[in-house]
């Protein structure tokens, strides 16, 4: 049997002009992960068209397409999926866009699955092959238990920077109202692991040092973090990763991860606005000192990857210079900045929908950078100027100079500067190496950057006082996150993890 599997790509991802580095950083996992329940015998295709070009005349027609959806590239997902049915070619579509609107897809595949496709990919493939598949599939049964290997030989490993990506868990604990990924895990478990001794196999499997872990939430459950990172020492690997407030400031867990190799850690702090976390129900940051958590990161020995949204309803016009200028004064190596975007199937959009308060439902446009919806505390011009003005600030010479300066030794002065500048200020040589499929040569100077951040320093340095406390709402003195759940989309906003 032939199949073809395709991650359709974002408009910017294929542009002639320019193309970031975030559409190159790691590979998805989502369509690697399904392929391994196919036998040997059959001939798979993974396309990913973030970082090669694909005409589907190119080639025979396959017997199966399988294409995974998210909300800004469902336009080309559809396209390709009539493509092909109008071929003859049966289509199956997943992902976390056709579990938040099956019947839209549903108009454009001869079968849709939503939720994880763990338990139901399985059943469907022994449906196609007996040519009784079914018109939909639902996942129930949340398990990683006897998943097959990854088919990490069908992955075009030079096309990525990390090509070590991987996923040891799915979904998240927490329950925040604008995430992308609860109506994908609802009617079964939302965050649930692997086996730990699973999980070390399958890093032994991976070449060279460095790993990029996927997952939303790392630190989640600590038990089974705790056996990962003991297992993991000593292996000689460094790691960026994902994590929440919370579990930053619990006891010993961030330490025994910087033992294993935790080099970077990305973290929605998500607001600088109290009001906002409650109302977007991120009660895990609720009452945080969020300086702390940028502090016990450092003082970890690991860099900080910040995620922060714009344009909650309690959002003013001051939000933007008050986020950049906090973060700087911190020393936060790189931030992200998003718009808020109310996706389909969240409790935001259900919310806002009510209220009368969505723009339109153009679903490429629902990436974070554009305003969709009818802010309350500013206009849509001054949310977009706003969130551009974040970025282009946060990233100016001088306020990297002064991030920098937040730290006490030189030799992290000099790895802030180094490791914030070229991520973004180097953006046309990324482009270059992504053009002429070189990128993965620049993977032995992020290992050595990654791995200079390992000098651990006490809390507070001698000689100097503490970094200065943060606004009163970012402490706990205020005054009052199978298909698209393998290497998909992180948590809500979380896409760009510097």
């Amino acid at each position: 049997m032939r199949v073809l599997m395709i991650l359709p790509a974002l408009t910017e991802a294929t542009s002639p002009l320019f193309r970031p580095i975030k559409y190159s950083l790691f590979p998805p996992l989502g369509l690697a992960t399904l392929a391994g329940y196919l036998p040997d015998g059959d001939d798979v295709r993974i396309v990913d068209e973030h970082v090669e070009r694909f005409d589907p005349e190119d080639g025979a027609l396959p017997d199966l397409v399988v294409i995974q959806v998210y909300v800004t590239s469902a336009r080309r997902s559809y396209e390709l999926a009539d493509w092909y049915r109008a071929r003859g070619v049966f289509v199956a579509l997943g992902g976390l866009h056709v579990t938040s609107l099956p019947e839209e897809a549903a108009r454009h595949a001869d079968a849709v699955f939503t939720g994880p496709g763990e338990d139901t990919w399985p059943v469907f493939l022994a449906d196609f092959r007996r040519r009784e598949p079914l018109k939909r599939y639902t996942s129930k049964l949340r398990t990683l238990r006897g998943l097959p290997p990854i088919r990490r030989d069908l992955i075009r490993r030079h096309r990525y920077l990390v090509p070590n990506s991987i996923v040891v868990s799915r979904g998240c604990p927490h329950h925040c109202d604008f995430c992308y990924k609860d109506a994908f895990f609802e009617g079964g478990k939302s965050f649930y692991t692997q086996a730990v001794d699973d999980a070390l196999a399958e890093i032994e499997r991976l070449p060279g040092r460095h790993l990029y872990f996927l997952d939303d939430h790392l630190l989640g459950n600590r038990r089974f973090a705790t056996a990962l990172f003991d297992g993991m020492r000593g292996m000689g690997r460094v790691f960026q990763a994902a994590s929440t407030v919370d579990a930053v400031l619990a006891p010993e867990l961030l330490e025994k991860a910087f033992e294993a190799g935790l080099r970077s850690l990305f973290v929605g702090f998500e607001s600088v606005n109290a009001a906002g976390l409650t109302e977007q129900r991120k009660r895990q940051n609720v009452g945080r000192d969020y300086a702390a958590v940028v502090r016990r990161i450092h003082d970890a020995g690991a860099m900080v990857n910040a995620s922060f949204v714009f344009g909650l309803d309690s959002d003013g016009p001051d939000v933007f210079d008050r986020t950049v200028g906090w973060a700087v004064e911190q020393g936060i190596e790189t931030a992200t900045f998003h718009i808020m975007t109310p996706y389909p199937g969240t409790g935001l959009f259900r919310r806002i929908e009510a209220e009368g308060r969505i723009a339109h439902r153009d679903w490429e446009l629902y990436d974070t950078r554009h305003v969709v919806y009818e802010p309350r505390g500013m206009s849509p011009r001054q949310l977009e100027d706003g969130y551009w003005r974040a970025y282009r600030d946060f990233y100016r010479w001088g306020n990297l100079w002064r991030g920098a300066a937040a730290k006490e030794r030189l030799g992290d002065r000099l790895r802030h500067l180094a490791y914030a500048g070229a991520w973004k200020k180097f953006e046309r040589v990324w482009d270059a190496l992504i053009r002429t499929r070189q990128v993965l040569h620049a993977l032995p100077l992020l290992e050595t950057a990654l791995s200079s951040f390992g000098a651990r320093r006490p809390a507070t340095p001698r000689g100097r006082r503490p970094p200065s406390r943060p606004p009163a709402e970012l402490s706990g003195r205020r005054a009052g996150g199978g298909w698209g759940g393998v290497g998909a989309v992180p948590r809500g906003y979380e896409a760009e993890r510097g």
